[in-house]
């Protein structure tokens, strides 16, 4: 009986064992769950970006009666770019700029924002964010789950300021507003709309204010 009793302490410890085992597996393969900033980027096609060798587009801005424009040629794994204007061509490459590419990397930058900023959720570190749910748009006025996204006063080009993204329950971005540095106040909010999927990316062609007097839309998009 002795002998019994002890070869089922045994078996029992030697089950135990195993199945703490699988359970410690099973901890290490399980995928870490996403953030929210996680999941509005993959909602807009995150990961298809590694893939895109080109990236081509015109940025336009209608305000008023006065029309502008500028085109893009970004070769994100090389992180070369072209600016194309109605004035000039100018090439570079992000990792060496003299003050003329500076510039124009500022615009650059400034344009790249409104079109992949849900991709700058996971890209860019130096902020802070918060989340609210049920918060009515500033132009729809509709119930969306509002990030704000706080910049530190040391990072980017334009330092201390603030966004204000509204998603949507599949966490697509629907408007957002802008805060600059020393505001209290947005400056702009505008809508994002009129989606398109160019090799994966889900990006939103038009952005408009709530006035109707401000328009910025992407036109000649492809994706590579």
């Amino acid at each position: 009986m002795k002998k019994i009793l002890s070869a089922f302490i045994l078996a029992s410890i030697t089950f135990g064992c195993k199945n703490s085992s699988e359970n410690s597996e099973s901890e290490k393969n399980k995928t870490p769950e996403l953030t929210v900033l996680e999941k509005v980027a993959q909602a807009h096609g995150y990961d298809n970006f590694k893939n895109i060798e080109q990236l081509t587009y015109t940025f336009n801005v209608d305000r008023d009666t006065i029309h502008f424009e500028r085109s893009w040629q970004w070769q994100p794994q090389k992180n070369q770019i072209k600016m194309l204007t109605a004035q000039d061509t100018l090439e570079y490459v992000r990792e060496n700029m003299d003050s003329i590419q500076l510039k124009a990397n500022q615009a650059f930058i400034n344009d790249k924002y409104w079109l992949l900023f849900p991709f700058q959720l996971v890209w860019d570190q130096g902020f802070q964010h918060s989340i609210k749910e049920n918060i009515k748009a500033p132009i729809s006025e509709q119930p969306m789950t509002e990030i704000t996204i706080a910049y530190d006063n040391k990072d980017g080009y334009t330092p201390g300021d603030t966004y204000k993204v509204y998603v949507d329950k599949d966490f697509i971005i629907r408007e957002w507003s802008y805060t600059p540095s020393g505001s209290n106040e947005p400056r702009l909010a505008t809508t994002w709309e009129k989606y398109q999927t160019f090799n994966g990316l889900k990006i939103a062609t038009t952005h408009q204010n709530k006035e109707g007097n401000f328009k910025l839309y992407f036109t000649n998009i492809k994706a590579k």
